[in-house]
């Protein structure tokens, strides 16, 4: 440096870029190089503060001291002198570059400071300089300026529409600055303008305007605008320039214009993550097209070989998450540069055509579609492949994994999820002639045995081998796969682990997965860096391990649910204190609940303890910031209060504490508890008022309450059910996204927790292994309740399954029942309701279980077509109800049977009416001769039957009845002897409730519903044999879902 100096008067550029200065600060000597006019010192390992010696080379012409600042790395910084110091006597500057330099300047200091100086600024790059907006106006000054990069700062603020005014812009990048508003259409239209780069501003709106033609723009760079419901305009085929468009997750709608396919200097075409829709356009104009990424849109219809014409520099070719269909046309595999094919989540469908050897093919995903047959053995003719997912369709036959030897490069497959029989020969293959994989998946692949040549990866990170046939023992080798970091081997018949297991708990294994075998004995051990551990559903039937916390230290995850674990919970479980899910559900634990187990719920968000024989209370230890989203102690054998402290968890959404012993008054302090989605106190020793005292709360998510079998007395409070809001939209505003409830374990996975509820519904109890976010139900049953049902029931319009049987109700059934259009089940039994059926009830045309035995009902059962279809179950015990169903006919329909004794006696006293005894005891005698004569006399009898028959015949189609005649029926009676088993099937298919309620007995499998979309509902299939979901691996008992 000290040589430069000396030649000081002689340089007059000098360029230090790129060297390595090891940290230190620039020399303060470069005032000796008085005729610089160009200095460039960007990183060049340069720290702290810029010397006062740089603002004396009043000729610089152009200065860069731009470097690359990480956080918590040195950086270059302008304090003393500040930017205002160092730009004074720059007059001359034409080009300022300063990215990655500490200015720490407010907007008007920095915009006045460049502004009052650099009067002749082209190019402006403050990037990354931790300088604040707003925009100053003072910058319309800069009249020559062409350049502004101002990126990754936190500016906060508005963009000018005075930038329109730059008449010589060429280049503006804004990306990642915090702008928000509305960005100037006028901008767009700089006639000058080549480049704009807005992305990574998520609060910035706008939209595209009117594009003039021959525009100069060249780069579009929108990347994460929010340009919600805009369209792209038909004008951007003007800009005849552009050579890349980059607007992904912009919030676009519409269909792409087709004036794009005008459009001959592309490059760069990204349009993913947006709502587009339409078919896919023909880009064979750009000849030299590159990248094409038209990915998680609205995209539908076919793509043929006219869409790949011309495009022969085609390298990537993105089109997942679409709704495309149609075959994949062959030509696509013989674009001879194309490297990365993504078409996943598709609808295509055929089969895969025969593949070229020449390809530089070296990623094909086509999973998650309906492509069919065999997997064609030339896909071993890629030998680039780095990459193979064929996941989730329905390819069959066979597929020879000793084949994978001659895909030297192949680091990841995926077969998983099809029809598949992957075969394996140990005697064909060398584990050292296989490629390192990275990621094998082989789910659902009807493997029967561990393949050999795993024990040689030495690179294997993820291995999934569920839902297969391996049965015996797992291998030992398998703890000592060195970058071994997710297993999953749930979903076979594995029964023990092979010895011994002294290497386990220095495996690098994070994620484990072994629910669903029948593992015995004690768990394995584990690292200290395990994540997610599942051993859910075996046969475990040890004690847990009392120092098992110190083995959770960074576990989110871990189950032992459906098990046989017996003893306590230890106490050591609270040392994991990174847990977010702790399922010990469904074993035969006892003793207490640690008390540091619910004092440990500031990270913890689900914690499941139901179906085991724990005692005790809960444990009022529930934290200030509590994060629990699920509770669940249901099946238990706990008592005591109900712990004060759990109002501290203001995001719960699932409580459960269902069938224990707990006597405490309704639980009011949850009443402001606005997440709540689920409440169960079903079966325990509750009592007082149901609701609370002014306020009410907010509880407009609760969809299931279940309070049940209790001891609550007093009046059902109408003004309690009013701000249950979820339960009161309809068909049209009820919910609009269709979902289930569940925890994200891991983000980013797809690692899911999802919780399960068991329902009284149509008089049987479903356990529902997934709780759809639309399903509702209210459960009162089987408490003290008296007075009226209220009439603001009839409000929750959305309500599935409401029961109230049970109680001590009085007062009439409310017509504002009729209002409940989706109601599937309703039971008002085993109450004191009086007056008759509300004739609205014909309005439940979905109502497929309803009793209201063992009332004080009276009068004649609606004759509705909705009525009808009931059995007299649903109606007996009300000793004064009439109708078809219960074969009691009505006297008067327009008159209830108690109508007589409310009739006024015409005499008050005591006496005798001799005219009618007289006329009764006439028609008895006369009546008596006729049946007696009918008896002995046969041709007269058929013919008084024939006349009965031709006058009913007449008379009751017209009031919408039908009638068999006597030979009618004499003919099914024959038939009936014949073909008995015929309607005896034919009676099951008739009876749609009762098999409907057969096929819900046990677990609710929502694999085996379809989703009505018009009714946002979920029917079961009662036929349906239930299998695990393709995507995930899942566990009905312990209900979570796991894809790695």
């Amino acid at each position: 440096m000290a040589q430069i100096t000396a030649l000081g008067k002689y340089i007059e550029n000098l360029n230090l870029a790129y060297n390595n200065f090891n940290n230190t600060q620039i020399p303060s000597k470069f005032d000796k190089l008085n005729n610089l006019g160009y200095l460039n010192l960007s990183n060049a390992g340069f720290v702290g503060q810029i010397p006062i010696e740089i603002a004396h080379l009043t000729r610089l012409v152009t200065l860069d001291l731009s470097t690359l600042y990480f956080p918590g790395t040195p950086s270059l910084q302008l304090e003393n002198p500040n930017l205002n110091v160092l730009l004074r006597n720059l007059s001359e500057l034409v080009e300022l570059h300063l990215d990655g330099v500490n200015i720490s300047a407010h907007g008007t200091e920095w915009c006045q400071a460049i502004s009052s100086s650099l009067l002749n600024l082209r190019v402006l790059s403050l990037s990354a300089c931790n300088i604040s907006g707003p925009f100053d106006s003072s910058l319309l000054k800069l009249h020559s300026l062409s350049v502004i990069r101002i990126e990754n700062n936190n500016l906060s603020t508005q963009v000018p529409e005075f930038f329109s005014n730059f008449s010589n812009l060429t280049s503006l990048r804004l990306s990642s600055s915090g702008l928000y508003g509305t960005f100037p259409e006028k901008i767009f239209q700089v006639p000058t303008l080549q480049t704009i780069d807005l992305s990574g501003n998520s609060q910035l709106q706008g939209s595209l305007p009117e594009f003039p033609k021959n525009a100069s723009l060249q780069s579009l760079v929108l990347n994460g605008a929010n340009f919600s419901g805009q369209l792209l305009p038909n004008s951007i085929g003007n800009l005849k320039m552009l050579s890349k468009i980059d607007v992904p997750s912009c919030n676009f709608t519409g269909s792409i214009p087709r004036s794009m396919e005008n459009l001959t200097q592309l490059i760069y075409v990204d349009l993913s993550m947006n709502k587009f829709n339409g078919s896919v356009p023909f880009f064979s104009m750009a000849k030299n097209l590159t990248l094409i990424n038209l990915s998680s849109n609205l995209l539908t219809g076919q793509i043929n070989s006219s869409h790949l014409e011309n495009l022969t520099n085609l390298v990537n070719l993105d089109l997942r998450f679409n709704l495309l269909d149609g075959t994949i046309p062959p030509s696509l595999f013989s674009l001879s540069l194309l490297q990365k094919l993504q078409l996943s989540n598709n609808q295509f469908s055929g089969q895969l055509p025969v593949f070229g050897g020449i390809s530089l093919l070296d990623t094909l995903d086509l999973s998650r579609n309906k492509l069919e047959g065999p997997i064609p053995m030339s896909i071993f003719n890629l030998k680039g492949l780095k990459i193979l997912s064929l996941s989730s369709n329905n390819f069959s036959g066979s597929f020879p994994l000793n084949s994978l030897q001659q895909l030297k490069n192949l680091s990841s497959l995926d077969l998983s999820y099809n029809s598949l029989s992957i075969d394996y020969n140990t005697a064909n293959s060398s584990d050292s002639s296989f490629p390192q994989i990275t990621t094998l998946k082989l789910a659902s692949g009807k493997l029967s045995r561990f393949p050999d040549f795993l024990r040689n990866q030495s690179k294997l990170n993820t291995l999934d081998l569920s839902q297969n046939q391996i049965s015996g023992e797992i291998p030992n080798w398998i703890w000592r796969l060195s970058t071994l970091f997710q297993l999953n081997l749930s979903c076979n018949s594995l029964e023990t682990l092979e010895g011994p297991l002294l290497n386990v708990t220095s495996s690098s294994l994070s994620v484990l997965d072994l629910h669903s075998n029948q593992l015995q004995g004690q768990i394995p051990l584990f690292s200290q860096s395990s994540i997610y551990l599942d051993y859910s559903r075996n046969n475990f039937n040890s004690s847990i391990r009392t120092d098992i916390g110190d083995f959770l230290y960074f576990a989110v995850f871990f189950s032992l649910s459906s098990n046989k674990f017996h003893g306590i919970i230890p106490e050591s479980i609270c040392n994991a204190s990174n847990l977010q899910v702790l399922d010990v559900s469904n074993n035969s634990l006892n003793g207490l609940i640690p008390r540091c187990l619910t004092a440990m719920s500031g990270t913890l968000a689900v914690l499941n303890l139901r179906r085991n024989n724990l005692s005790g209370t809960v444990p009022d230890k529930f934290p200030e910031h509590c994060s629990l989203k699920t509770l669940d102690l249901n099946g238990n054998q706990i008592g005591g209060q109900f712990p004060k402290s759990l109002a501290n968890c203001t995001m719960l959404e699932v409580l459960n504490l269902g069938n224990n012993q707990i006597a405490d008054t309704f639980p009011c302090l949850l009443k402001k508890i606005s997440t709540l989605r689920v409440l169960v106190l079903r079966s325990n020793k509750f009592y007082g008022r149901f609701g609370c005292p002014k306020p009410h709360g907010n509880w407009s998510m609760l969809q299931i309450v279940d309070i049940a079998l209790n001891n609550f007395s007093g009046e059902i409070r109408g003004k309690c059910l009013r701000t249950w809001k979820a339960m009161m939209g309809d068909d049209d505003d009820a919910m609009s996204e269709l979902n289930h409830l569940r925890f994200g374990v891991l983000k980013f996975t797809g690692v899911y927790y999802q919780d399960a509820i068991t329902v009284t519904n149509k008089g049987l109890e479903m356990e529902f292994v997934k709780i759809l976010t639309v399903f509702t139900s209210i459960d009162f049953s089987g408490n003290d309740f008296n007075g009226s049902i209220p009439e603001e029931v009839g409000q929750l319009k959305s309500l599935y399954v409401l029961n109230l049987s049970s109680n001590a109700l009085t007062g009439s059934i409310p017509t504002s029942l009729s209002n409940l259009r989706q109601l599937e089940s309703l039971d008002l039994s085993n109450n004191k309701l009086g007056g008759t059926i509300p004739a609205e009830f014909a309005n439940l045309t979905f109502l497929s279980f309803l009793n209201l035995s063992n009332n004080q009902l009276v009068g004649k059962i609606p004759s509705t077509a909705q009525l009808s279809t009931f059995s007299a179950a649903s109606f007996t015990g009300n000793k004064r109800l009439c109708g078809i169903q219960l074969n009691i006919s009505c006297n008067n329909p327009s008159e209830s049977p108690d109508a007589a004794q409310k009739a006024p006696n015409k005499e008050s006293g005591i006496g005798f009416d001799w005219q009618s005894i007289y006329t009764g005891v006439g028609f008895g005698v006369g009546a008596g001769v006729i049946v007696i004569l009918l008896i002995l006399w046969e041709e007269g009898r058929n013919w008084l039957e024939d006349s009965i028959d031709r006058i009913l015949l007449a008379i009751l189609p017209m009031m919408g009845f039908t009638y068999k005649t006597r030979d009618e029926w004499n003919e099914e009676e024959e038939e009936d002897f014949e073909e008995d088993s015929t309607y005896i099937m034919e009676d099951c298919d008739i009876d749609e409730n009762e098999s409907e309620d057969k096929g819900f007995q046990g677990t609710y499998c929502v694999f085996c519903s379809k989703l009505d979309m018009s009714r946002k509902r979920a029917i079961h299939d009662p036929s349906c044999t239930c299998h695990l979901s393709p995507r995930i691996s899942s566990s009905s008992s312990s209900s979570y879902s796991f894809s790695p």
